[in-house]
């Protein structure tokens, strides 16, 4: 774990370092995605049966193997404990809530030139969604793809997900059958995205492909986005906790592990004015970690990871996180809403010492698929919206034409496209 103090004289050098660090794929994993994304678009379900059992050590031969019935989602979904049906069916709900605020209006309207104008938001007609099935599977991440897909109106969903030696996550099909997902295909890594974006005898290609997944699923969606549309490059999960004095450093330590357990590349960090809770934290974080079942990724997160900064005072945090860019924030202080205006670049940011990340991640509403590595910079989770486009439209008669056309005839003349000119001259008679 590193420490630093913003007091100290070579802080300025140190931070520029943490926030150069990329942790994410490097050329090898490149060039390997590369070949199985080339070889999967001109052999198709060979390469597929190929590379899934080289991976996941399971065959893929008969039509179950392929694919999971409608029926067995069912059956998953019947399966489930009272408890824990009415814990996803709580977090569907949420989740549909917040993402049909997202619906986008279509506009129509006539300007004072008499040209009318407008745009027309159409849903995508395919979407395939990634869910993991490596180091852990979540179904909660299938219900943050899949349900702003249904809101948004797309009228096919195509779920791509891992089964190592052939095992299904029953809470992954659960959660399959109550978002309404068409399609659940027992594929991953870079070969189900490049399926997803190519298409194979078998799997018909899709609009756009969403979803968290390794190095290998990341740089598969950044070498085909073009081909298809992407949500975003994701990569290991991150975590910024800014927190005073007045904290119980258990909370924080465990608000810090709940993103280090992810990913042995995961990052947590804390940024305190208080010397004595860093002290108490990374004390925690040792005693959290003694009774993680997570505790081996988690330590070796925090361990080649995890940080702790020291700021002379809360009011240095908001520059700080500016620069980081992280995934997730929480203001465990005061007045979080204060220091929110000032926070220009997160994933999302979640305000007051009661409203741990791990709430995002599952109940409260807004997507948990978000930008990470400095990304939020310049881009945002994922909405309805990434499951949308807009196309606009223009109307004119004689008299708006009239109206507007001599300067659109200039224009075109000016850079030299005269059969631009002549489209318009001819209806106006010049």
């Amino acid at each position: 774990m590193l420490r630093l103090d913003s007091s100290a004289p070579g802080f300025a050098a140190a931070f520029d370092r943490l926030v150069r660090d990329r942790r994410e794929s490097d050329d090898d994993v490149a060039r390997d995605v590369a070949e199985i994304v080339e070889d999967v678009k001109h052999r198709g379900d060979a390469a597929l049966a190929h590379y899934t059992a080289r991976f996941d050590d399971h065959p893929l031969e008969t039509e179950a193997d392929w694919r999971v019935p409608a029926a067995q989602c069912r059956e998953a979904y019947d399966a489930l404990t009272p408890d824990l049906r009415a814990a996803l069916e709580l977090a569907a709900q949420r989740i549909r809530a917040f993402h049909e605020q997202q619906l986008p209006a279509d506009r129509d309207y006539t300007d004072d030139e008499g040209v009318r104008l407008g745009s027309r938001w159409l849903p995508v007609d395919a979407a395939g969604l990634y869910v993991p099935g490596g180091r852990a599977a979540y179904p909660s991440s299938l219900l943050m793809n899949a349900i702003p897909a249904k809101v948004a109106g797309v009228a096919r969903l195509a779920v791509v997900t891992p089964t190592p030696r052939g095992e299904n996550n029953p809470l992954v099909l659960a959660a399959a059958h109550l978002a309404g997902v068409d399609e659940v295909w027992r594929i991953g890594g870079a070969q189900a995205v490049a399926a997803l974006a190519h298409g194979t005898d078998r799997i018909a290609p899709v609009d756009v492909i969403t979803g968290p997944g390794n190095a290998w699923v990341a740089e598969a969606k950044r070498q085909l986005f073009g081909v298809v549309g992407i949500d975003m490059v994701a990569g290991p999960s991150e975590i910024l906790v800014i927190a005073d004095g007045a904290n119980d450093p258990g909370w924080i330590a465990a608000d810090l592990l709940s993103q280090a357990e992810h990913d042995p590349a995961a990052q947590a960090i804390l940024i305190t004015d208080d010397h004595r809770l860093a002290d108490q934290v990374a004390d925690m974080v040792g005693v959290e970690l003694a009774m993680l079942p997570t505790a081996r990724t988690a330590k070796a997160s925090w361990d080649d990871h995890g940080v702790i900064i020291v700021v002379r005072s809360l009011d240095e945090a908001p520059a700080l996180a500016n620069r980081l860019a992280a995934e997730h924030i929480e203001l465990a202080i005061d007045d979080p809403d204060a220091m929110f205006a000032k926070i220009r670049h997160a994933g999302s940011v979640f305000l007051g010492r009661h409203t741990p990340e791990p709430i995002g991640d599952y109940v409260a509403g807004p997507n948990h698929v978000l930008p990470t590595g400095r990304r939020a910079r310049f881009s945002s989770g994922l909405s309805v919206l990434d499951f949308m486009k807009r196309t606009s439209f223009i109307a004119l008669d004689e008299a708006a034409l009239r109206a507007i056309g001599p300067a659109a005839i200039a224009l075109a003349e000016a850079e030299g496209l005269h059969a631009h000119a002549r489209s318009i001259e001819t209806r106006l008679d010049l």
